[in-house]
């Protein structure tokens, strides 16, 4: 059957948008066409990046509850605390956007301690004089792997997905889980302890990470 509307074919117009750029969305519609294949996209945009993904706890019952402008400075509170954290530890990128955060980091081991490195602070943060009276908490999920180098976050593809299941979905407060690529690439280190988690839901393993007593 023929489609029936107007489909929206100008990349000037797609961009505008800022889903991807002017450049990503000619090279989609080249591979749509076949002028292109899928290695040749892949060589292009692909990369090798680890993936943090932080959430913060209670933002949608606290703007019931408390009102927006609380919940919101409960935001600003939490990416003072994180965002010195991952430029710390090395993120070549930091995107925020309402309650979630996502960094990229070169390498798995930097974006796991980052995480747990947040989670110290804000619970420090949290107990001084500096906090709300209902202060926020992060959740974290770690992926790791080929991602494409594109859109906002310059990362897309199955592991971002996963970190951002994980980050915003499963996790709770001071908590990070990671997925199997990221335990296969750091199971060896002793100053950390992974734990296998069962989900349901999930159709990918994935683990809990704190560090060693």
């Amino acid at each position: 059957m023929k489609y029936p509307h107007r489909l929206l074919e100008d990349v000037d117009t797609l961009a505008s948008f800022k889903g991807w750029s002017k450049e990503v969305y000619e090279d989609f519609f080249r591979l749509r066409r076949g002028e292109i294949g899928e290695s040749e996209f892949r060589d292009k945009y692909s990369r090798e990046r680890a993936i943090l993904s932080i959430d913060m706890t209670g933002f949608t019952i606290s703007t019931v509850k408390l009102g927006e402008l609380h919940s919101l400075t409960r935001i600003l509170d939490a990416q003072r605390v994180t965002i010195p954290v991952l430029q710390e530890y090395g993120a070549d990128l930091v995107r925020c956007f309402a309650d979630d955060i996502v960094a990229l980091f070169m390498e798995p081991g930097s974006a796991i301690d980052a995480a747990l490195e947040i989670h110290r602070r804000v619970q420090l943060f949290n107990a001084s004089s500096l906090a709300s009276e209902h202060p926020t908490l992060c959740c974290a999920g770690v992926g790791y792997g080929r991602v494409l180098g594109i859109g906002p976050n310059l990362a897309q593809g199955d592991e971002m997905n996963r970190a951002s299941k994980l980050g915003e979905d499963v996790a709770r407060g001071n908590e990070t889980l990671v997925t199997e690529r990221v335990h296969d690439a750091l199971a060896a280190r002793e100053d950390i302890v992974f734990e296998r988690q069962d989900h349901d839901d999930l159709l990918f393993p994935f683990y809990r990470v704190s560090e060693s007593e």
